[in-house]
């Protein structure tokens, strides 16, 4: 918004309103299975999302009027067999009709779905693959990804943080975790957007058969204002999403 004083010639760049804002996740760090070594979970910046709402409020629209988001990467693309994980088979499975009243927001419905493969190569040459999934709704961002690293959740609570808790999925192996959130705000103007702290990501890492023989599902879950995610929630999610996941060994 341009204050009337512009057409004094005063400065109206500093009046501009905010723009979207978004939050993204930075991750703990996790040992890989393959050289033994630690990094970090690579945080989604939501800067696509941030241009579709200011596109959305210019053609006076709402995501109500627009429906719920769709899985917006193909499965026929992926390289990964169609046995095994992919992005957009995670996105599917977690894009549920019925994920916004697992996560207690019944009324709310999924704004942006997407699923990626995401490859990295180490200093060895061995290359890995990460298939990931992202659904954002008007209250939660909910990320959902694979890995089939030879490092069981038991071996994998080191690295997660003082507040680690063990836990039981559908009896497999759990491990709940904190993380945190960066807080990115785009102004309208077109000047350089502001970051600052953000809100708590709560992170379940599952194991994806009984036994915990080294892969894993992991689920996170935070909040667009910031606050506290609901744990219960996480919980219903995993319950209904990780079941219905390529490679996930029931418990008998």
């Amino acid at each position: 918004m341009i204050d009337d004083s512009a057409a004094s010639g005063a400065d109206s760049t500093a009046d501009a309103e905010p723009g979207p804002r978004t939050d993204v996740r930075v991750g703990p760090p996790k040992e890989m299975g393959t050289a033994a070594q630690v990094v970090s979970a690579v945080a989604t910046v939501g800067v696509l999302l941030g241009g579709m709402w200011l596109l959305a409020d210019l053609l006076d629209t709402t995501p109500e009027t627009l429906g719920p988001a769709v899985c917006s990467s193909s499965d026929d693309a992926s390289p990964a067999p169609r046995t095994e994980v992919s992005g957009a088979r995670l996105c599917t499975a977690l894009n549920r009709s019925d994920l916004p009243e697992l996560l207690g927001t019944p009324t709310e419905q999924a704004v942006t779905a997407s699923g990626s493969d995401n490859e990295s190569t180490w200093f060895d040459g061995t290359k890995t693959v990460t298939p990931e999934a992202r659904v954002e709704l008007d209250t939660y961002t909910v990320e959902l990804s694979a890995s089939s690293e030879d490092l069981p959740v038991a071996d994998s609570i080191a690295y997660l943080g003082a507040d680690v808790q063990t836990r039981k999925v559908l009896g497999h192996a759990a491990a709940l975790s904190s993380g945190r959130t960066i807080s990115i705000s785009f102004r309208l103007d077109g000047s350089d957007a502001q970051s600052g702290p953000g809100g708590v990501a709560r992170q379940l890492l599952v194991a994806t058969d009984p036994k915990d023989s080294g892969s894993t599902f992991e689920l996170v879950i935070y909040r667009q204002d910031s606050q506290r995610p609901d744990d219960e929630a996480l919980f219903r999610v995993a319950e209904k999403v990780l079941p219905t996941l390529p490679g996930w060994k029931p418990a008998t």
